[in-house]
This record gives structure tokens, C-alpha cells and sequence, in this order.
């Protein structure tokens, strides 16, 4: 089996940035649901049956996860932009060329499409 080409690596790299950040956002919204739930429990001075009073330590260490979280988004965003210029040369450079293949080509734009759209 013949390596994939570098079409193709920048076509993957490109969709796996993507589910880097989709599963970033999904992550800080879970953080963020869960530092809610903290808060409202704080706020209501109550004790579940298994907690041991420390809820106002648990809200401070969500936040620091949440703020973690969010400071992840800025550098992905930068390393994506990368990547769809580097797919854009890639495709430039493969097209009226011989040795890439047709589907690798076509695949190529469909991840590029997707990735300017979102």
C-alpha cells in the first residue's frame, strides 16, 4: 500500500483540528453547565448527602478548568488556519499533476469547503 500523499496528511490534519475544537467547545460548555450547577448549590447554602461542605472550593477549581478551557481556543484557532493554508497550497500544487489521485483531490476540497464554511 502506497503512503498517503501530502493531500492527503493536510486534508487529515485539517479534519482533525476540527474535531480538536468541536470536542474543546463541547468540554466548556459541559464545564460551564457544571459550574452552574456548583453555583446554585452554593448560593443555596445546601449540602447534598454526599458532599462534605467544600462546594465554594469545587466552583473555584471549575472556574480555573473553564478559564484552561478557554485559553486552548485562541492557539487551535491559529494552528486551523495553518493547516486550511497549507490544504489550500497542497490542492494548488496537486491539481494537473499526475500522481495524485482524483478522489484524494476531490476529498481535499470538500474538507477545505466544510472548513471555510464553519
Amino acid at each position: 500500500m502506497a503512503p498517503p500523499s501530502a493531500l492527503a496528511i493536510a486534508s487529515g490534519a485539517v479534519v482533525r483540528l476540527r474535531k480538536e475544537e468541536v470536542s474543546y467547545r463541547t468540554e466548556l460548555a459541559e464545564q460551564e453547565a457544571h459550574a452552574k450547577a456548583l453555583e446554585d448549590k452554593t448560593k443555596r447554602g445546601g449540602h447534598g448527602g454526599e458532599e462534605d461542605g467544600n462546594e465554594e472550593f469545587m466552583l473555584k477549581q471549575q472556574q480555573i478548568a473553564i478559564e484552561q478551557t478557554k485559553a486552548v481556543f485562541e492557539p487551535l484557532r491559529k494552528r486551523i488556519t495553518e493547516a486550511i493554508a497549507r490544504l489550500e497550497e497542497q490542492i494548488e500544487s496537486s491539481q494537473g499533476k499526475g500522481d495524485v489521485s482524483a478522489a484524494d483531490l476531490e476529498q481535499a476540497r470538500a474538507v477545505l469547503k466544510e472548513a471555510k464554511t464553519a
